[in-house]
């Protein structure tokens, strides 16, 4: 069942849940966010995830795939004002 669960268990209760959301995630992916004692405060974990947690200086940071192929085919943006940009700047007219 997909869905953001949120909750402060205990940590062994936590990893119990985590195996247990391992174990019945099937084809799916899952992201751990918990409280740990280091700078940030908090870690991260993940099952069958395309992003992975990277320390960079002292600092978990989630790296995410890059995607070359999809973003070739996002269209540039128009130049010029957007419609809500001229209304903000002269109002609706």
């Amino acid at each position: 069942m997909p869905g953001v669960f949120i909750g402060s268990p205990s940590a062994c209760v936590r990893d119990v849940l985590w195996d247990e959301v391992r174990q019945y995630s099937g084809q799916g992916r899952a992201l751990l966010a918990h409280i740990t004692n280091n700078e940030q405060g908090f870690t991260f974990c993940t099952h069958k995830h395309a992003w992975h947690p990277v320390d960079h200086e002292g600092l978990t940071l989630i790296r995410r795939p890059n995607d070359r192929a999809s973003s070739s085919s996002v269209t540039p943006p128009q130049s010029g004002w957007s419609k809500a940009a001229k209304r903000r700047r002269f109002g609706k007219r």
